[in-house]
């Protein structure tokens, strides 16, 4: 029974090591996606539960340059949540006691990414960050009705192929 639960626990602990560890931050590819450099690999990194305007998209530029001046060249802890379909590591960033997720959403540099934000808490506190930057106007929220990268993805690539 003790080698059964010792098995258990030790199972039980390793994937949280395995998904927790620390790297330094080599490019700011755009607001919500960046590269680590952990030990001699190089790991894409999808922020989780948020969702910056793209590179040429407005705002776009500033959540990029927003993410550059916190993250950009320092040591970041990195806590793995998923892989998406890109073959990205989806995660939470910290730089010292700042989650970089929640310093987008407060500075108003990103939309919650609600449909695939589900850790409780921490997207309840995001959602209330955001509501919070939408009444005081902050970052993108200065616009009357800033739209969604999703939307606007979906505007580009139609656009591209000609429809």
């Amino acid at each position: 029974m003790r080698k059964i639960l010792r098995c258990f626990c030790l199972g039980w602990l390793l994937p949280d090591s395995a998904h927790n560890w620390k790297g330094e931050v080599v490019n700011v590819a755009d607001g919500d996606t960046i590269n680590v450099r952990r030990g001699k690999e190089t790991v894409r990194i999808r922020l989780y539960g948020v969702d910056c305007p793209e590179s040429r998209q407005k705002y776009g530029s500033e959540a990029t340059e927003f993410a550059r001046k916190l993250i950009l060249g320092k040591k970041v802890r990195v806590e793995a949540v998923d892989t998406d379909q890109y073959g990205r590591t989806v995660g939470l960033v910290y730089v010292g006691h700042k989650l970089l997720n929640r310093e987008l959403i407060r500075a108003g540099c990103a939309w919650v990414y609600s449909s695939c934000c589900k850790k409780q808490p921490l997207c309840r506190e995001l959602t209330k960050l955001e509501e919070r930057a939408r009444k005081k106007k902050v970052g993108l929220w200065r616009d009357k009705r800033p739209t969604p990268p999703r939307e606007w993805r979906k505007k580009h690539h139609r656009s591209q192929r000609g429809d």
